[in-house]
């Protein structure tokens, strides 16, 4: 299984967690998630990787976040279904290796799930 990277070029921390990746010699597979955003069972499956719950993933600072989520009672599968029709409130950069996945916020914290 390859390596993904669900990235925004437009985001300081993705571009840095990219670099990183490739001065490790891994050519990640990108995802540019805001043009091709996840399907909720995709990001379902990412969240399970990461140990996260959706609310957990969620940029709290976006206008969207204000709109859809803030002061809302929802469940899981809500917000999950949020985040796909709306995926700049997903946090970047997130690294996927097999089973295994890491948000690059560091970049550096992505290198625990390479070896």
């Amino acid at each position: 299984m390859g390596i993904q990277i669900y990235h925004n070029p437009r985001c300081s921390k993705s571009r840095q967690t990219l670099a990183l990746l490739e001065e490790q010699g891994v050519n990640a597979e990108v995802v540019e998630y805001l043009n091709t955003p996840p399907t909720a069972a995709e990001l379902t499956a990412i969240l399970q990787k990461l140990g996260l719950s959706p609310m957990q993933l969620m940029r709290k600072g976006e206008d969207e976040f204000k709109a859809f989520v803030k002061d809302k009672d929802l469940d899981d599968a809500a917000l999950i279904a949020i985040m796909v029709a709306h995926p700049k409130l997903i946090e970047r950069p997130i690294v996927i290796h097999g089973n295994k996945a890491a948000i690059g916020r560091p970049p550096a914290s992505v290198l625990s799930i390479l070896a």
